[in-house]
């Protein structure tokens, strides 16, 4: 090659059509003989001579970012690029355009192939080309773009994604580009953008050549499970020019490749192409014919396995039998287990012995299949470990999958059982379109148990929940939204009469009334009605409401100015309106409700803390505050532009509530989660540390304030129940009552040490680690109010809880600096080490 080369990889996708394998994982990570699949590609860049790579991120950026790091092991320079929304694959490029000042390579971190990238390069630099698409035959080009090229490489026509009517020729768009810097000029910056269906007719009209480059070789789109399974079908029966790794050892109708150190009985049958990773015991009399096996894997004797892959951390019984199978991460596999044909079990299952799964049969994480069970249909929504759906109140799935109409319907069914017929509730949900079909669904199901609904469409579920617990004729409701922390996923979130989510007795109610399918079903008479509310009247009860509750004298008593950044939250459609009765002078950013920006979290916080932290002291506001988009988590941002974090945010509402006290002559009550931080003394404040969800409203309201320390906050004053509106004014109200500034509150916060950390644990060694815990405690200072917590002095403390949920304990340390933060968390991962490995 002549000139320098760089290259992008795509690695955004949610890989939507591939669960449950992408249920934990992004679909380029995906392992393909052991490794990600994107590593294969990478490597191939390597090979091409590229030594500088652009990756596109967008759902789970961490696992891609933690793998390859800064690219050194692979001998190039990485550089992520994270879009704060879904910008079509051309806009997506545009992103990282400043790392983009030569030509580039554009390629899919979810593909295999064996293309000769060298070839498809020199073709570029032979045309001349601005810009090459690379092309290939297929035998269905219904899912990819259809493309004709002329005798000289001059593409003339294309067509996406065609109907078999539509089709002009089986040569598709491969979606590897190489491409000119100047092209970058035509993607436009922050839009929808996309190269087949916007950038090329663009070139095209502006006169501008594309080429296309007939590549020879295998090529494949890894788009769904069967075409998963079929891709390591192809390798180990070697139809591309795939390297597979590990050293290779023959046997007489096989090759072993082995990628790490194992024990294999020496009875065991090798047959075609079989890898084994590291740490593997493989049982004597066990047949292995065209498998890929991860590392950390058991099976037992006299199993056999044909055309399958497992990944890692895998316990099987003996006489396992698995044809064609896909086995993710974290199962456990009891004796005399069959599943002939087809079966995907994804992460972290338990397959109790002489199971038999039918044809074609998905199991979707955490499910357990009873001995001796006869699995005939998919096992989408099952027994979450304690046979548990709810978290906390609220239902979380992958939005139409999981999270199906049918999913919601038996929901709104079971909770309409716990009601009495013929009562009413209230149910709101966000913008999002999935949120939408999914609360229509939920209606279905309570209008047939007779329930009575008010539909308030979108509304803040701050608005939702206080029409709740200011109507008497109200016996409850719900709220559904896109999940702020996957976007892939619906939740709903339900809530008593007070407003307040459901308790733990009420939840397992609702549960067992779902798993047992006891249901009311009312004669057609008695079916439930919809009172379709445009909510207007909802809304507007709820701002005379705050606006009654705050003291609009002490808020108009200075000149204060402040920032607000909804940040295209639910609440834009209120919040504006409260600013403007009150009077309040202020700069209101993203006040629309957008729901493809709030996908990506991450993004949208960092953008708020920039903008928010330039404008306030640029301008000379006196505060700037951050609503997250469901309208419950707040984020301060004082006169300097320091941007609070959670910890700073909780110290700084705390101080201005200690002053309140001592204006008010009491002392105030403020109730915190277990893992709250203690470092800071509030002299004129009492405050407990517990677990609160469970609470009733009467126990609630002996408190001023119930906090986390997330960002969110709930002044009971005005409502029991988290709401960041009212928190902004309410802490605004303070700071002008007692004179006070946010950067003079925050200059006499004295840093500490205080950190989150997540630790992997098995479900079936959470009561280990509590046991291990308890025992370290005795003779310190500890405490089992939730989890154990242990102090180490009168500032330093650990505190563990296994999660309720997921397979790993939450860590909360509190030290008096970072030295002795670190050395407590290097103390207790040690003993976590130790402890489970004894």
């Amino acid at each position: 090659m002549s000139k320098r080369l760089k290259a992008v990889m795509m690695a955004g996708g949610f890989g939507t059509r591939i669960q449950p394998l992408t249920h934990s994982v992004p679909k380029p990570m995906l392992p393909v003989v052991n490794l990600p699949m994107m590593e294969h590609t990478l490597n191939k860049l390597v090979e091409t001579g590229i030594d500088e790579v652009v990756i596109l991120l967008y759902y789970k950026p961490e696992v891609i970012k933690n793998h390859f790091g800064d690219g050194s092991r692979w001998g190039v320079k990485i550089h992520y690029v994270l879009p704060d929304d879904d910008y079509g694959t051309a806009g997506a490029v545009g992103f990282g355009r400043q790392y983009l000042d030569t030509t580039f390579m554009i390629v899919s971190g979810d593909l295999v192939t064996d293309f000769d990238f060298k070839k498809i390069f020199e073709y570029h630099e032979r045309k001349n080309a601005k810009l090459t698409i690379t092309l290939t035959s297929v035998e269905n080009p219904l899912q990819f773009g259809v493309v004709i090229a002329n005798e000289e490489g001059k593409i003339e026509k294309f067509l996406e994604k065609p109907s078999w009517g539509e089709v002009f020729s089986d040569t598709i768009n491969t979606g590897i580009y190489i491409i000119e810097p100047e092209i970058l000029n035509y993607i436009p910056v922050g839009e929808n953008f996309d190269f087949a269906k916007d950038l090329f007719p663009l070139l095209m009209k502006e006169g501008i050549d594309l080429m296309g480059y007939n590549a020879t070789g295998y090529w494949r789109d890894v788009g769904n499970p069967d075409s998963y399974r079929e891709v390591h079908e192809d390798i180990l029966n070697r139809r591309l020019d795939f390297k597979i790794p590990g050293r290779e050892v023959r046997y007489p109708d096989g090759i072993l490749h082995l990628t790490g150190e194992s024990e294999i009985d020496e009875s065991v049958e090798i047959i075609g192409n079989v890898v084994i990773g590291g740490n593997v015991k493989i049982g004597k009399g066990t047949k292995l014919n065209n498998v890929v096996i991860g590392d950390n894997v058991t099976i037992g004797e006299w199993s056999n396995l044909r055309n399958s892959v497992l990944w890692h951390d895998i316990t099987i019984g003996k006489k396992f039998i698995l044809d064609n199978g896909v086995i993710c991460n974290d199962n456990v596999i009891g004796d005399h287990v069959t599943a002939k044909a087809g079966l995907i079990l994804a992460e972290g299952c338990t397959v109790g012995k002489l199971a038999r799964f039918e044809q074609d049969v998905t199991i979707w994480p955490y499910k357990e299949i009873e001995p001796a069970a006869i699995v005939n249909r998919n096992v989408v929504w099952g027994s979450k470990y304690k046979n548990s759906i709810f978290q906390f109140g609220s239902v979380v799935g992958k939005s139409n999958v999981e999270m199906s109409c049918e999913m919601a319907t038996k929901l709104a069914e079971a909770y309409a059982a716990q009601l009495p017929q013929g009562a009413t509730v209230m149910v709101g949900r966000d913008h999002d379109k999935s949120s939408r079909m999914i609360k229509r669904a939920f209606l279905g199901g309570l209008l047939s148990a007779g329930i009575n609904v008010v539909d308030l469409k979108s509304i803040p579920p701050s608005v939702v929940r206080y029409s709740i617990s200011s109507n008497e004729n109200i016996v409850g409701g719900a709220f559904v939204r896109r999940n702020i922390y996957d976007p892939a996923s619906t939740e709903i979130n339900f809530f008593n009469e007070d407003g307040l989510r459901i308790d733990n007795n009420t939840a397992k109610s609702i549960e067992k009334a779902f798993f047992n399918e006891k249901f009311r079903r009312v004669e057609f008479g008695k079916i439930g009605e919809i009172h379709e509310s445009l909510n207007w009247q909802e809304c507007n009860d709820y701002r005379t409401a705050i606006e009654l509750a705050v003291d609009q004298k002490i808020l108009r008593s200075r000149n204060v100015r402040i920032a607000v950044d909804l940040m295209h939250g639910i609440t834009a459609d209120v919040f504006p309106k409260i600013l403007s009765d009150i009077g309040l002078d202020n700069i209101t950013l993203n006040a629309h409700a957008e729901t493809r920006t709030v996908s990506s979290l991450e993004h949208l916080t960092a953008k708020s803390k920039k903008d928010l932290s330039t404008i306030v002291p640029s301008l000379g506001l006196d505060a700037g505050f951050a609503i997250f988009p469901g309208g419950q988590r707040l984020a301060i941002v004082c006169d300097k532009g320091n941007f609070f974090d959670k910890i700073e945010g909780l110290s700084i509402v705390l101080k201005l509530l200690d002053l309140e006290a001592v204006c008010e002559g009491r002392r105030m009550k403020v109730f915190l989660p277990t893992w709250a931080p203690d470092m800071i003394d509030y002299k004129n404040l009492v405050i407990e540390r517990g677990v609160y969800s469970n609470f009733k409203a009467g126990k609630l309201r002996e408190y001023d304030l119930i906090a986390t320390i997330d960002g969110n906050f709930a002044f009971t004053d005005f409502t029991l129940h988290r709401d960041a509106m009212y928190a902004t004014l309410k802490i605004l109200q303070l700071l002008i009552k007692h004179n006070v500034k946010l950067s003079e509150i925050g200059a006499e916060i004295h840093p500490f040490y205080y950190k989150t950390f997540k630790l992997p644990c098995p479900q079936a060694k959470k009561g280990v680690m509590m046991r291990k815990f308890i025992e370290y405690a005795k003779g310190k200072r500890h405490s089992t109010v939730d989890g154990v917590k242990i102090w180490e002095n009168e500032t330093d403390w650990i505190l563990m809880i296994p999660d309720t949920y997921g397979d790993f304990l939450n860590l909360y340390l509190q030290a008096r600096d970072d030295s002795a933060g670190k050395a407590l968390y290097e103390k207790y991962t040690a003993l976590i080490e130790k402890w489970m490995n004894e």
